[in-house]
């Protein structure tokens, strides 16, 4: 995998990874589920980010060796790391600018 393809992997992992986040807190909010919103997104992050790596290791013939799986689950964290410097972290400081002017 090169690093382009890394990039590209990571950065749609991340903003799916965001985006499927929003909606499923917004339902256990509904739903007035308790939650931790950090294991909510590394669940959700770490199962994009490592089946998407899975999908593009079987579409492009990469085998699953020791290496790779490795590789693989290393995605998936960085896909957590990622979406956990997403969505929330945008809004909590727009609320930090709103509130220092």
């Amino acid at each position: 995998m090169t690093v382009t393809i890394f990039l590209v992997i990571l950065t749609a992992c991340a903003a799916v990874t965001s985006l499927l986040t929003e909606a499923v807190k917004k339902f256990l909010d509904g739903q007035k589920v308790a939650y931790a919103s950090n294991v909510l997104v590394l669940a959700i992050a770490l199962a994009i980010g490592c089946g998407a790596t899975a999908l593009y290791y079987v579409n492009y013939g990469v085998p699953f060796t020791a290496l790779n799986s490795v590789y693989l689950a290393l995605m998936g964290v960085a896909n957590w790391l990622g979406a956990t410097l997403g969505y929330d972290k945008v809004r909590q400081t727009v609320a930090q600018i709103g509130k220092a002017e």
